[in-house]
């Protein structure tokens, strides 16, 4: 490259240049295809190592929904998955077509293999961040972060949208740090990408928020929040639009069953449904969850996982501030800021709404990237070292360490799975192959409503955060499809090995058929059965 320099301007100099340039070129594109490969294969063959998902929310209405929208059920049945049931299905049409259209293992595969391209917007990421200083080893370091993800790892290959929404919002969050004042197309792209996982799922909003917080700090932050914001909107509609129209119309509230307080339908208690058992209880509380999580403490999530990113991405942000504090240097650029906003702001946010951990695998993802930039800025700090003359050897060498401490640290989730040997394909017993009407009394049941005959009706009746309403829409639906016998009867589902709630059917005049046997379903999840017993008028 200097002899190339050096006789610049001569007929000597012009292949050496068009060879340099193409090597670069090349290498530009080779890089991130070899990495998108890369993610797209380690998605797909975890998939294949992990087994078939048949998490709760499958089993209640991610599966359900779809099947209800595709044949026509929401006039017909009365909310088996409870009060999922109305919640926006279009996120999940991609899997359940890869699931019932394919064989398995291979509808999964390529699910997982989607889910692994968040592993190529790391690669971006960081190459946005650190610009020049992204060496292989920065690069390695992050992937290595974010492939492990105790939560990303638990929904690779599964049906759960919080991992497969990640993609726009990472992707969303890339193009905010990478535009300038004269990228307006970029904010008003990201906000359409941020606002269209928004309206797939509602929980995104809190990286709605983060976002906005980050374009405060733009270059022209009036014309980038105009942009964000009108791409937002146009996103959100596009996605949740018609979803909402139709709760609107139907229910008189357009995110139903969510914040009824506000809303008021009458089809629900006017209460919002929200699920504080996760929560922190207070300041120091909410300030040391990083650090349950890194002991294994999983009050966040419903079953164990470990994970440390966040306990070192506190610490190296209290390091890289003091470090500025004690130096009197500025070793964040306006872009570091930016994305330090996001992140704090998205966090804060999502702490105080619901402290789900499956709702943060966006937030784990990005501590890769922020656990890289903090180990670079703290060591470019050194007094008297001019940013870019410190040693790339050291930062490096600590980037891959911390690294692999945190994969070796990690432990992810479970949200049950079966083995591919042993697919989830039940025989329905003999005595349910005429069309019936059927009673829910429990959860997680509505994905059996597909394998049953297709003329039969399927009521929840024990959802306890959305009760049927005396003499409601699903009320007098269920009243009516009793009135109306089916060729099967009535029966009741739920969970073998959990007491039957006689009382629940007391309320529609039905009993216990103590004549005639009950019968058995094998559940998802290995070791697990739906018991369907008959049902008859009480004297």
């Amino acid at each position: 490259m200097t002899h190339a320099a050096d006789v610049a301007g001569t007929d000597a100099a012009r292949p050496a240049q068009r060879a340099w340039r193409t090597s670069i070129l090349q290498t530009n594109v080779l890089v991130p295809m070899a990495i998108a490969l890369g993610s797209l294969l380690a998605g797909a063959f975890y998939t294949w190592f992990a087994g078939e998902d048949v998490n709760w929310d499958w089993q209640n209405y991610h599966e359900y929904n779809v099947w209800a929208v595709i044949n026509g059920r929401y006039g017909i049945d009365a909310l088996p998955a409870g009060f999922q049931t109305y919640f926006n299905p279009a996120v999940y049409f991609p899997l359940y077509y890869l699931r019932h259209l394919l064989p398995a293992p291979y509808g999964l595969m390529i699910i997982g293999a989607i889910h692994g391209l968040n592993l190529l917007l790391i690669y971006f990421l960081v190459r946005v961040l650190l610009r020049e200083a992204a060496t292989a080893s920065a690069i390695g370091a992050a992937i290595l972060i974010a492939a492990v993800g105790p939560m990303t790892l638990s929904e690779v290959g599964t049906s759960f949208s919080d991992i497969l929404t990640a993609l726009p919002i990472v992707a969303g969050c890339i193009l905010i740090l990478s535009a300038n004042g004269s990228h307006h197309g970029r904010y008003v792209l990201a906000g359409l990408l941020i606002g269209a996982a928004v309206g797939l799922k509602l929980t995104n909003v809190v990286y709605a928020l983060g976002v906005a917080a980050a374009v405060l700090l733009a270059a022209r932050p009036l014309l980038a929040t105009l942009c964000l914001g009108v791409g937002g909107l146009i996103g959100a509609l596009a996605t949740g639009g018609a979803w909402g129209l139709m709760l609107w119309r139907e229910m008189g509230n357009p995110i139903f069953p969510l914040f009824n307080a506000v809303f008021q339908s009458k089809e629900l208690v006017p209460t919002n449904i929200m699920d504080w058992q996760f929560m922190p209880r207070g300041l120091l509380d909410a300030l040391a969850y990083p650090f349950f999580w890194l002991v294994g403490d999983h009050r966040s999530s419903e079953y164990p996982f470990r994970d440390a990113r966040f306990a070192v991405a506190m610490v190296l942000i209290v390091l890289g501030i003091g470090r500025s504090l004690v130096n009197r240097a500025t070793i964040f650029t306006r872009r570091d800021v930016q994305f330090l906003l996001f992140f704090a702001v998205s966090y804060a946010t999502w702490l105080a709404l619901f402290a789900i951990q499956r709702y943060a695998i966006v937030l784990e993802l990005l501590c890769a990237p922020l656990v890289v930039l903090l180990i670079a800025r703290c060591m470019a700090a050194t007094p008297g070292a001019p940013s870019g003359r410190i040693s790339a050897v050291p930062v490096n060498s600590v980037m891959v360490a911390t690294a692999l401490c945190v994969a070796l640290w990690s432990q992810p989730g479970d949200w049950f799975r079966r083995p591919w040997s042993n697919p989830f394909n039940p025989a329905i017993p003999e005595q349910l192959h005429q069309p019936a009407n059927y009673l829910i009394i429990d959860k997680p049941i509505a994905y059996v409503a597909p394998l049953l005959p297709p003329q039969s009706r399927f009521y929840q009746i024990a959802d306890i955060a959305l009760p049927i309403m005396p003499d409601g829409r699903f009320d007098r639906r269920i009243r009516a499809g009793l009135a109306s016998p089916m060729p099967g009867g009535i029966w009741e589902l739920h969970m073998q090995g959990k007491p039957i709630r006689e009382q629940l059917l007391e309320r529609y005049g039905l009993r216990m058929d103590p004549s005639r046997p009950c019968v058995e379903i094998e559940g998802a999840q290995l070791g697990t059965a739906i018991e369907a017993c008959p049902l008859a008028a009480r004297e």
